[in-house]
Protein backbone atom coordinates (compact mmCIF):
# COMPACT_ATOMS: atom_id res chain seq x y z
CA UNK A 1 0.00 0.00 0.00
CA UNK A 2 1.51 3.32 -1.26
CA UNK A 3 0.51 7.04 -0.81
CA UNK A 4 2.39 10.09 -1.38
CA UNK A 5 3.90 10.07 2.40
CA UNK A 6 3.67 6.95 3.47
CA UNK A 7 4.18 3.25 2.06
CA UNK A 8 3.70 -0.06 3.59
CA UNK A 9 5.30 -3.51 3.29
CA UNK A 10 5.15 -6.72 4.37
CA UNK A 11 8.91 -7.98 5.53
CA UNK A 12 9.03 -11.26 6.97
CA UNK A 13 5.92 -10.78 8.55
CA UNK A 14 6.32 -7.26 9.95
CA UNK A 15 4.21 -4.72 8.96
CA UNK A 16 7.04 -2.04 7.72
CA UNK A 17 5.34 1.35 7.20
CA UNK A 18 7.81 4.31 6.45
CA UNK A 19 6.48 7.48 6.63
CA UNK A 20 8.51 9.86 3.94
CA UNK A 21 7.01 13.12 2.55
CA UNK A 22 10.64 14.38 1.71
CA UNK A 23 10.11 17.37 4.37
CA UNK A 24 9.39 17.64 8.05
CA UNK A 25 7.10 14.30 7.77
CA UNK A 26 4.42 16.09 9.19
CA UNK A 27 1.02 14.83 10.37
CA UNK A 28 -1.64 15.04 7.51
CA UNK A 29 -5.25 13.33 7.00
CA UNK A 30 -3.48 11.62 4.22
CA UNK A 31 -0.66 10.36 6.42
CA UNK A 32 -3.53 9.21 9.43
CA UNK A 33 -5.70 7.49 6.66
CA UNK A 34 -2.62 5.25 5.03
CA UNK A 35 -1.52 4.53 8.58
CA UNK A 36 -5.06 2.89 9.59
CA UNK A 37 -4.86 1.03 6.52
CA UNK A 38 -1.33 -0.21 7.37
CA UNK A 39 -2.67 -1.14 10.60
CA UNK A 40 -5.72 -2.87 8.74
CA UNK A 41 -3.10 -4.48 6.88
CA UNK A 42 -1.17 -5.72 9.29
CA UNK A 43 -3.87 -7.48 11.48
CA UNK A 44 -4.42 -9.21 7.99
CA UNK A 45 -0.88 -10.20 7.16
CA UNK A 46 1.63 -9.73 9.65
CA UNK A 47 2.66 -10.43 13.21
CA UNK A 48 4.23 -6.75 14.18
CA UNK A 49 3.99 -3.56 13.16
CA UNK A 50 7.71 -0.83 12.44
CA UNK A 51 7.21 2.15 12.02
CA UNK A 52 9.81 4.21 10.13
CA UNK A 53 10.70 7.60 9.78
CA UNK A 54 12.84 9.36 7.23
CA UNK A 55 16.85 10.40 7.45
CA UNK A 56 17.09 12.72 10.26
CA UNK A 57 13.50 13.48 11.19
CA UNK A 58 10.51 10.87 12.42
CA UNK A 59 7.77 13.69 12.87
CA UNK A 60 7.74 17.25 13.49
CA UNK A 61 4.13 17.03 14.18
CA UNK A 62 0.57 18.12 12.65
CA UNK A 63 0.38 19.34 9.24
CA UNK A 64 0.40 23.45 10.29
CA UNK A 65 -1.04 24.27 6.92
CA UNK A 66 -4.17 22.64 8.03
CA UNK A 67 -3.71 23.77 12.13
CA UNK A 68 -3.49 27.48 10.65
CA UNK A 69 -6.62 26.75 8.42
CA UNK A 70 -9.30 27.88 11.34
CA UNK A 71 -10.16 25.80 14.47
CA UNK A 72 -12.43 23.46 12.57
CA UNK A 73 -10.16 22.44 10.88
CA UNK A 74 -7.48 22.38 13.35
CA UNK A 75 -9.82 20.08 15.62
CA UNK A 76 -10.40 18.01 12.84
CA UNK A 77 -6.89 16.59 11.99
CA UNK A 78 -6.11 16.96 15.61
CA UNK A 79 -9.21 14.81 16.58
CA UNK A 80 -8.29 12.18 13.87
CA UNK A 81 -4.89 12.52 14.75
CA UNK A 82 -6.07 11.09 18.89
CA UNK A 83 -8.41 8.48 17.42
CA UNK A 84 -5.20 7.08 15.64
CA UNK A 85 -3.15 7.42 18.32
CA UNK A 86 -5.07 5.72 20.17
CA UNK A 87 -5.77 3.00 17.79
CA UNK A 88 -1.50 2.55 17.77
CA UNK A 89 -1.93 2.78 21.41
CA UNK A 90 -4.55 -0.37 21.75
CA UNK A 91 -3.27 -2.09 18.41
CA UNK A 92 -2.93 -5.91 19.47
CA UNK A 93 0.16 -6.57 17.94
CA UNK A 94 3.60 -5.65 18.65
CA UNK A 95 4.50 -2.03 17.36
CA UNK A 96 7.64 -0.73 16.91
CA UNK A 97 9.27 3.16 16.12
CA UNK A 98 12.13 3.49 14.41
CA UNK A 99 13.07 7.23 15.64
CA UNK A 100 15.12 8.20 12.78
CA UNK A 101 15.40 12.07 13.99
CA UNK A 102 13.53 14.73 15.21
CA UNK A 103 10.17 14.17 16.87
CA UNK A 104 7.49 16.56 18.17
CA UNK A 105 4.61 17.20 19.03
CA UNK A 106 2.19 14.81 17.47
CA UNK A 107 5.39 13.34 16.15
CA UNK A 108 6.40 12.37 20.47
CA UNK A 109 2.84 11.21 20.70
CA UNK A 110 3.49 8.57 17.98
CA UNK A 111 6.85 7.57 20.03
CA UNK A 112 4.38 7.74 23.66
CA UNK A 113 1.69 5.31 21.79
CA UNK A 114 4.12 2.71 20.50
CA UNK A 115 5.55 -0.31 22.58
CA UNK A 116 8.85 0.04 21.81
CA UNK A 117 10.79 2.85 20.49
CA UNK A 118 14.40 2.68 19.18
CA UNK A 119 16.07 6.25 18.40
CA UNK A 120 18.78 6.61 16.27
CA UNK A 121 22.20 6.89 18.63
CA UNK A 122 24.35 8.95 16.90
CA UNK A 123 21.42 11.66 14.75
CA UNK A 124 21.20 15.17 16.47
CA UNK A 125 17.34 15.79 17.43
CA UNK A 126 15.03 16.96 19.05
CA UNK A 127 12.55 14.58 20.54
CA UNK A 128 9.61 16.26 23.15
CA UNK A 129 6.07 17.96 23.65
CA UNK A 130 6.62 21.44 22.94
CA UNK A 131 2.93 22.77 22.64
CA UNK A 132 2.87 24.73 25.77
CA UNK A 133 6.32 26.92 24.36
CA UNK A 134 4.25 27.25 21.12
CA UNK A 135 1.17 28.70 23.39
CA UNK A 136 -0.71 25.33 22.30
CA UNK A 137 -2.50 23.07 24.87
CA UNK A 138 -1.97 19.26 25.19
CA UNK A 139 -5.07 17.09 24.06
CA UNK A 140 -6.21 14.60 26.66
CA UNK A 141 -5.25 11.52 24.66
CA UNK A 142 -1.27 13.16 24.88
CA UNK A 143 -1.67 14.36 28.45
CA UNK A 144 -2.51 10.24 29.30
CA UNK A 145 -0.10 8.77 27.03
CA UNK A 146 2.42 10.55 28.39
CA UNK A 147 0.90 9.79 31.91
CA UNK A 148 1.50 6.19 31.31
CA UNK A 149 4.94 6.40 29.78
CA UNK A 150 6.61 9.38 31.11
CA UNK A 151 8.51 8.91 34.41
CA UNK A 152 7.52 10.88 37.31
CA UNK A 153 11.08 12.36 37.29
CA UNK A 154 10.43 13.93 33.75
CA UNK A 155 6.40 14.11 33.75
CA UNK A 156 6.50 18.30 34.71
CA UNK A 157 9.60 18.79 32.63
CA UNK A 158 8.45 17.26 29.75
CA UNK A 159 4.51 18.19 29.17
CA UNK A 160 3.96 21.05 31.52
CA UNK A 161 7.25 23.04 31.09
CA UNK A 162 7.81 21.33 27.45
CA UNK A 163 11.39 20.50 27.73
CA UNK A 164 13.15 19.12 24.51
CA UNK A 165 15.48 16.04 25.03
CA UNK A 166 18.37 14.70 22.47
CA UNK A 167 18.45 10.80 22.11
CA UNK A 168 20.00 10.08 25.06
CA UNK A 169 17.92 12.58 27.21
CA UNK A 170 14.91 10.85 25.58
CA UNK A 171 15.27 7.38 26.95
CA UNK A 172 15.47 8.88 30.06
CA UNK A 173 12.65 10.57 29.69
CA UNK A 174 10.52 7.88 28.59
CA UNK A 175 9.87 8.59 24.89
CA UNK A 176 12.61 6.17 23.61
CA UNK A 177 13.36 3.04 25.24
CA UNK A 178 17.02 2.35 23.71
CA UNK A 179 19.19 3.65 21.21
CA UNK A 180 20.77 2.03 17.78
CA UNK A 181 23.57 3.18 15.76
CA UNK A 182 22.02 5.19 12.59
CA UNK A 183 23.16 3.13 10.12
CA UNK A 184 21.32 0.32 11.54
CA UNK A 185 18.43 1.49 12.98
CA UNK A 186 15.66 0.42 10.64
CA UNK A 187 17.41 -3.42 10.69
CA UNK A 188 17.31 -3.22 14.37
CA UNK A 189 13.90 -1.92 14.07
CA UNK A 190 12.27 -4.91 11.90
CA UNK A 191 14.38 -7.46 13.52
CA UNK A 192 12.94 -6.04 16.94
CA UNK A 193 9.46 -6.33 15.58
CA UNK A 194 9.91 -10.06 14.07
CA UNK A 195 10.99 -11.28 17.64
CA UNK A 196 8.07 -9.45 19.30
CA UNK A 197 5.87 -10.31 16.92
CA UNK A 198 7.10 -14.64 17.65
CA UNK A 199 5.27 -14.26 20.76
CA UNK A 200 1.90 -15.77 21.05
CA UNK A 201 -0.54 -13.16 19.24
CA UNK A 202 -3.63 -13.55 21.64
CA UNK A 203 -1.34 -13.77 24.91
CA UNK A 204 -0.10 -10.15 23.68
CA UNK A 205 -3.23 -8.86 22.51
CA UNK A 206 -4.71 -9.45 25.74
CA UNK A 207 -1.81 -9.03 28.12
CA UNK A 208 -1.86 -5.18 26.05
CA UNK A 209 -5.64 -4.96 26.77
CA UNK A 210 -5.13 -5.41 30.73
CA UNK A 211 -2.16 -2.76 30.66
CA UNK A 212 -4.33 -0.30 28.49
CA UNK A 213 -7.98 -0.96 28.59
CA UNK A 214 -8.80 1.78 31.37
CA UNK A 215 -7.19 4.35 29.82
CA UNK A 216 -8.42 3.78 26.25
CA UNK A 217 -11.81 3.58 27.81
CA UNK A 218 -11.32 6.88 29.88
CA UNK A 219 -9.31 8.84 26.44
CA UNK A 220 -11.38 7.80 23.13
CA UNK A 221 -15.11 8.54 23.76
CA UNK A 222 -13.95 12.41 24.88
CA UNK A 223 -11.60 12.84 22.00
CA UNK A 224 -13.73 14.94 19.90
CA UNK A 225 -15.34 17.17 22.66
CA UNK A 226 -12.31 17.30 24.32
CA UNK A 227 -10.68 19.01 20.86
CA UNK A 228 -13.38 21.12 20.22
CA UNK A 229 -12.66 22.69 23.56
CA UNK A 230 -8.93 23.09 23.05
CA UNK A 231 -9.48 24.65 19.89
CA UNK A 232 -12.31 27.11 21.25
CA UNK A 233 -15.07 25.56 19.70
CA UNK A 234 -16.80 23.39 22.91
Amino acid sequence: MTTDAVTTTIEDGVAVVRIDDGKANVVSHAVIDAIHAALDRAEAEATAVVFVGREGKFSAGFDLSVMKDGPEAAGGLVGAGGHLMMRIFTHPQPTVAAVTGHALAAGAILCLACDTRIGAADTPAKVGLNETAIGMSLPWYGVRLAEARIPLTHRQRAVLQAEIFDMAGAVEAGYLDELAPTADLVEVAIDRGRTLGQLPARSYAGVKDRLRAAIAEDVIPGIDADVKTMVGLG
